[in-house]
This record gives structure tokens, sequence and C-alpha cells, in this order.
């Protein structure tokens, strides 16, 4: 595995939020662009650059999330074949379309997604692009790191194991993977680790220095503050990657049955690449270059983010341009199919949107999501209304897929927001009520 180990400076303990696509952080809708750009200079001046420690601050974010490889140890995932055309924009006037504001304003498509710090927007009818934007000297053969957009990407992956009766979803973890005997994932299904409802004593507690998310899981994601952490060697330190973390670290709340509660984890995408690399035998990166970005006739190679051991982050480390992120999600629109072939199975993609009352209940109960759009999360999807199939990946900083499977629609775009999560987040539920809205009208 060629790894490209592009900067030996440690992260910041606060880069671990990345993986959170969903925290309850309050934002201002009024947080000003700034104009001034990071990396400027060569060399840079000093503080214009880039650092491990604040390449999730704004503004030098927009330069570090289209440069993940730099702060990041990365490996490469080979696009393949003929690219998939994208004819148009057919309608380049769309960008002066009036759409509402979170203040209840008029703003136009363009200034409403470039205000809400986005780095660019694609919008598809079908497989015809209607809409292409950049922002920010953002463009379209760059690329943009995904955060847990990623998640999606996995858990499409990991139906193609599911199809091919390679594991029961009613099984444990534990069933393929045995180093998790003992861990609190050995109660719950591989189903709950789909839904985020795991019932597991382990909170991404950012504010503690002391916890262990600090201390060991970002750590071992090669993306935590600890001194050494880096240059850990197997012989000196118990948890070398992400796998040590989720087999030594992860107990069971005894107070909650798995199943009954819907609680954001990244730890479950982390485990279930484990799981896809596990059953299939090859490592993550292998099994998504041959079996999905291989397909999706790309314009570019993907990269994903690498831990402490060199295992793919599954959990939030993709990164790709956003032409190619749209062409993944119209292969999900499509059931599946995309340029002729069946990519993943077409009872995998709609299984997605066969929404439960449980699941619904689970999403309603948690506090943090009572005021936000979506009505329940299945699969590593965000669900906003199955029966027209209209649901998402998402990321923080205000990455989306968009899907919007009745009215034949995808729109994607990557952004820097300052502020990491969604849920009540301004910014990002204005982006997402634009695209809703054109979605229904195109």
């Amino acid at each position: 595995m060629a790894v490209q180990n592009l900067s030996s400076l440690l992260a910041s303990w606060l880069l671990s939020a990345m993986l959170l696509a969903t925290l309850s952080f309050s934002a201002s809708a009024l947080d000003p662009i700034v104009t001034q750009e990071p990396m400027q200079g060569v060399p840079p001046a000093r503080e214009s650059q880039v650092t491990m420690q604040n390449y999730r601050e704004y503004p030098m974010n927009k330069w570090a999330f289209r440069n993940a490889g730099a702060p990041l140890n990365i490996v490469m995932i080979p696009r393949a074949g003929t690219i998939f055309p994208l004819p148009g924009p057919s309608k380049p006037a769309l960008g002066q379309r009036l759409f509402t504001t979170a203040q209840g304003q008029q703003q136009s498509f363009d200034d409403l997604f470039e205000s809400n710090y986005a780095d660019g927007v694609v919008v598809m009818k079908g497989n015809r692009l209607v809409y292409e934007k950049y922002f920010h000297g953002f463009h379209a053969d760059a690329q943009h790191i995904w955060f847990s957009m990623s998640k999606s990407m996995a858990s499409s992956a990991f139906g193609l194991l599911v199809a091919k009766d390679k594991v029961d979803l009613n099984a444990s973890p534990a069933d393929y993977i045995p180093e998790l005997k003992g861990s609190g994932f050995e109660r719950v299904t591989i189903q709950h680790v789909l839904d985020h409802a795991t019932a597991i004593d382990f909170k991404e507690t950012y504010t503690d220095f002391t916890s262990d998310f600090a201390l060991k899981y970002a750590p071992a994601m090669n993306m935590g503050y600890l001194p050494g952490a880096r240059d850990a060697q197997p012989s000196n330190t118990k948890i070398l990657g992400v796998h040590d973390f989720l087999a030594h670290y992860i107990k069971p709340d005894l107070s909650i049955e798995p199943g009954s509660n819907f609680d954001y984890n990244s730890t479950n995408a982390d485990l279930l690449g484990w799981l896809i690399a596990r059953i299939s035998g090859q490592p993550v990166e292998e099994f998504l270059q041959k079996n999905i970005w291989a397909k999706l006739g790309a314009e570019h190679d993907a990269y994903i983010a690498v831990d402490r051991a060199f295992m793919p982050v599954m959990t939030g480390g993709v990164n790709t341009t956003l032409r190619d992120a749209a062409r993944f999600g119209m292969m999900i629109r499509d059931r599946g199919r995309f340029n002729g072939q069946q990519v993943i199975p077409k009872k995998w993609v709609d299984a997605s949107l066969d929404i439960t009352p449980t699941l619904r209940a689970n999403m309603a109960k948690n506090p943090n999501y009572g005021e936000e759009p979506w009505t329940a999360y299945h699969n590593m999807w965000w669900i906003l209304d199955e029966t027209i199939g209209e649901y998402c990946a998402v990321g923080i900083h205000g990455q989306i897929i968009y899907i919007n499977r009745k009215a034949d629609t995808v729109m994607t775009w990557f952004s820097s927001q300052p502020v990491a999560g969604a849920a009540r987040n301004l910014n990002f539920r204005a982006k997402l009520q634009a695209a809703r809205e054109l979605a229904r009208t195109l």
C-alpha cells in the first residue's frame, strides 16, 4: 500500500470532531466570509500558513479541505475505464433564482451557497448536469474531503457482501471479528451498527482532555494531539490503530438496550470498515476501488485517510472531486445502477429507505434532532422522506450528497463551514432547504 505521508506534525485534538456529522453546535448565519486566503506567498507568510493545529479552523480550512493529504496520511483509490460524461450545464440561469434564507430573506442561489461557505455545488437532473458553480477558489478538478459522507459509501460497499450472503445482519460483529469478543460490540447486531443503535458506553467528548476520546481514539486515527502518538510503534503501545481501540476500549452501556436508541457514533463506521476488510479478505481501499470507484466513470482518483496503522478511516476519510461525488450519488439515486451495470444491489439500496416505526421513534427521541428535518437514520444514510426517496449523505463542515429519487435529482456540495456540526446550524439548513425546494421544481 503506497502511503502518502505528507506531514510529520501532530494534529490538534479538536480534529477528531471531523468524524461526527451532526453534533448539536449552534452557529450564526452571519459569520463573515473571510476574503483573506490561506497559504499566500512562496513560502506562505507565517500568519497565512495552514498547520495541523489550525487546519479545521476557518479560513484555514478552505485550503486544508481541498488538500487533505497535506495534514493527513492518505492512500489512493484509482479511477478506471472511460469517463462517464456529464453533459451540461443546461440551466446556467439557475444561479440567479431566488430562495428564502434562514432569516426569511430572499437571496439568489449563488449568493445563498457562497455566503454559507460553500466551496462548490453541482445539480444533476437524470444524467444531465443542470448547474455547476465553484466559490472561493475551488474548481472542478480539485479534491475535497467528504468527512462523514464516507459512512454512506461504506454502507454501499457493505451491501455487496450482504447480497452475496457473506454476512448476516442479525449476527454479532464478533462472529466475524473474534477480537471484538468482550467489547461493547459483542452484544449488538450488525444492523445496529448500521443504524447507530449500538448502545455503547463511549461518547465523543471533545472538551475533556483526559477522556478516552482525546487520549486513545483520536490518536489511534492519527488525528489527535498526544505527544508521540504519530510515531508510536506496536511494541510500545496497546493502541496502534483504530482496530485496537474498537477491540479494547468500547464497552456496553448496560442501561440501554441495543436497537432502542439512535446515538450517532463514529466508531460504528470504523467497525463497518473492519467488517468489510475481514469478510472480503481485501484492504478497504482495494474493495472500494474494484467494486465501486472503478465502475463510476470517475474523472479523478479518489483518496482515503488512514490511521496510525495505515488502515483506511472509513468513518470520514474519503476525498474526491465534486463531480465524482455526484456520480456516486447518481448511482445511489438510480437504485445502484450506473452506466449500464448494477454497481450496488438494488435490494440493498432500497433497504436504506425501509423505515420502521422503531427507527423513526429512535430519531424522534434524540434531543439533538428535534428541530431538524431528518425523520430517521438507516444504513448510514440520513432520511428526509422515504416515500419519495429523499435522503442524504452528510459530513461535518457542510458536505452533502442530496438525493431525490422521485424528482430524478442529485445535488452535492462541499463546504468549509466554520462550525462543524449540522444540527441547529442555520448555514447548513439554508443550503439543504434550497436543495429540497429546487428538486421539487426542476
